[in-house]
Order: structure tokens, then sequence, then C-alpha cells
């Protein structure tokens, strides 16, 4: 491992890595409200090319109306939101460049990371001038809830402490190298706290700069895969497959006529909603393995037809319908209920400048995870 050859002290990695993380305050008006209209959202980021690009979360920059980006040297700068991904909780900016440049972050590889490496934060807690905290990586691959058909994001569980104003900054290695973006902490946890793999930002940080999104297919279904094995303890027709719990209104499944659950149960700790469609197969598949499955949802492309084969009430039916893009959609953006905060701190007034803030689709629901 590349971070077991790292003898660079704490203190001057520190001095090296912390010229690349900024300040991030964005500033948003509410137009129905008569007092307290205006509230900054202050978090970090850092640099992430010579072009100006900076990475930081869109929970503190989407639906703002003004984002500006304080330097390492106390210089403050307006920024332009190019793409933002309330999904992957990701957002890329561009800052003007001096001819001089700007110093830029390393980034590394999320997946080659293990449980007990160190690991460090640097960023702007209560957007305070740039902090630095360390932990170790207590868990990888951390899907919350724990349900693999959700297609969730799979999140960097650390202890390094993260406090609000931290969001969207980098999550280190003993190289200095980034190897996530700080993002949420479990509430009623002490020193729980997640980060997005920057592999997953390398993939997208692309389509986001090019085209302001990552574009998704789009069901418009919710639920999780079950065997009828063990729903038969209820007495219920059942069959192996996934089991539609919500369906998302307007989505290609409800045109479709697919139907959602109504019935809440819970069994074993875990709730299911029953009582709708169950999703046998797709496309002639059959939904009995949950790894199959989830590479074949993520194979979908906008504009491709699809094939459901549906049980419910002892009777089998057939749909068909062409997968459109995924839009925004209001859980994407809402704070969650779960006891988990996000890391972005939102201020009203305005924060003085600190040199004098499960789903068939490809979604991230958080039940667990929030933002802070």
């Amino acid at each position: 491992m590349a971070s077991l050859e790292c003898t660079e002290s704490i203190p001057e990695l520190f001095k090296r890595v912390s010229p690349s993380v900024v300040l991030v305050t964005a500033l948003a008006i509410d137009p129905l409200k008569i007092s307290r209209r205006v509230s900054t959202a202050v978090g970090s980021g850092f640099i992430i090319s010579d072009d100006g690009l900076v990475l930081t979360n869109s929970h503190l920059v989407f639906g703002r109306q003004v984002i500006a980006v304080t330097l390492d040297d106390g210089h403050r700068t307006q920024a332009k939101l190019l793409g933002v991904d309330p999904i992957f909780d990701l957002a890329v900016l561009r800052i003007p460049v001096p001819p001089e440049g700007h110093p830029k972050a390393t980034l590394g590889d999320s997946d080659a990371i293990r449980i007990g490496e160190e690991v460090m934060a640097i960023g702007n807690p209560f957007g305070l001038e740039q902090t630095l905290t360390r932990g170790v990586v207590s868990g990888v691959n951390r899907i919350l809830p724990e349900s693999p058909m959700n297609l969730m994001l799979p999140l960097i569980q650390t202890d390094t402490p993260i406090n609000p104003g931290n969001s969207g900054g980098p999550l280190l290695n003993r190289c200095g190298e980034v190897i996530g973006i700080n993002t949420s902490i479990m509430a009623e946890a002490q020193n729980i706290s997640f980060a997005i793999p920057i592999n997953v930002a390398k993939n997208i940080v692309p389509e986001l700069a090019d085209r302001g999104r990552v574009i998704r297919p789009w069901f418009g279904i919710s639920g999780k895969l079950i065997k009828k094995e063990v729903m038969g303890i209820i007495n219920m027709p059942m069959a192996n497959g996934f089991l539609v719990e919500t369906v998302e209104p307007g989505s290609p499944a409800q045109q479709a006529g697919v139907h959602a659950g109504e019935l809440p149960i819970m069994i074993a700790e875990m709730e299911f909603l029953l009582g709708g469609d169950i999703i046998t197969a797709i496309n002639d598949q059959p939904l009995d393995d949950p790894d199959r499955f989830v590479q074949l949802i993520r194979s979908f492309k906008v504009g491709e037809k699809v094939r459901l084969t549906l049980y419910r009430g002892n009777e089998t039916r057939m749909v068909e319908f062409s997968l459109t893009e995924r839009p925004i959609l209001p859980g994407d953006l809402r704070p969650n209920p779960f006891g988990t905060m996000l890391t972005g701190k939102s201020y009203v007034p305005l924060l003085r400048d600190r040199r004098g803030s499960g789903a068939l689709d490809s979604n991230v629901q958080r039940n667990r995870v929030g933002k802070k």
C-alpha cells in the first residue's frame, strides 16, 4: 500500500495539502419570506484541476443564487456552478485562475483503502480557518440502510471528527491523497462520519462539468428483493422478485400501471409495504440474485424499452415502457428524518469573511445518513 510508505509528518502534510482546500459560501434568498430572507450555507471544497475546477457537496450549493470561494491565502472570488448531482451529493465549481495558477489536490484511489488505515480531514468547521482532524477508516462500502436493492452509494465510514462546515472537504490518506469527500455524520453516535469515495467523483466529474448533471434512466419504483419463503409466514400470495413498495408520480412505471404497496408490516425488525406488484423478471431475466439484479438495473440507458413481468394476487401480467431521464425528486433535497446530519452549516445573517460556511433507479436514499 502506498500509504505504508509515506513518512511525511502530519504538520508537513497539512502545510503541503491545505492550500488546495477552500472555503465555500453560498447565498440563498427566499422570495416568499418578508424578513430573514437571506441565508448563507458554509462548507468546504478543494481544487482538482489546473483550470480551476473545485469539487464540493451538492447540498451546499444547489439552488443558491451566489457562490463564492475563499482561497487559503484569504483571497475571495466568485465561483460558477458547472454541474450538480443531489443524488451523489457532488457539485463542480469553476473559479478564475491567476497567472501563477492554483495549488490542486492529488486524487487517490478509494478502492485501495483498508479498515484501520489512518485518515485526515481538512476543512472549515463552523466557518473557521482551515482545521485538520484525524482518525481511521472504520468501515468501507457502507450502505445505509443495509439494503442492496436501493442501489445506494457505498460510503467510507471513519471516526475522524467532522463538524458543520466540513462538508465538501477532502478526506486524505497518510500520503495526502484525497480518497473521499466528507459529507455526513451519524447524529446520535460519537465520531461516526461518512465520506463519498473519490473514485465515484472521478467517474461523474467529467459529466457534471460537461453537461451540468448526471443522466440516469428512470423507472420510478422503490422497494426491495424478497423471497417467497420468507414472506410465506404472513400467509399471503408471494413470488420471488422485487417487491414494489412505492411508485413515483409521473414516472414511466406509474404510467404503465405498476401498483405500489399499501399495507405496512414489520418482519424481524424490517419494514415492508405489501399489496403492490412483485417484479419477477425484467426483459425475461429473473430477479432472484441480488448481484445480477444490480448489474441489470445499472446496464439500462435512457430511451431503452423494458418489459416487466409482474405478479400480484396469484396473477401474472406484463407491462412495457421506455425509460426516461430521471428528474431531481423532492426526496433528493429534503433533510431526512432519521437522525443524521449534513455537514454544511447555514447561517443567518451572512458569516463574515474568514480573514477578518432504495430505489430501482440509480438513486441514493439516505435513511440513516444525512448531510450536515
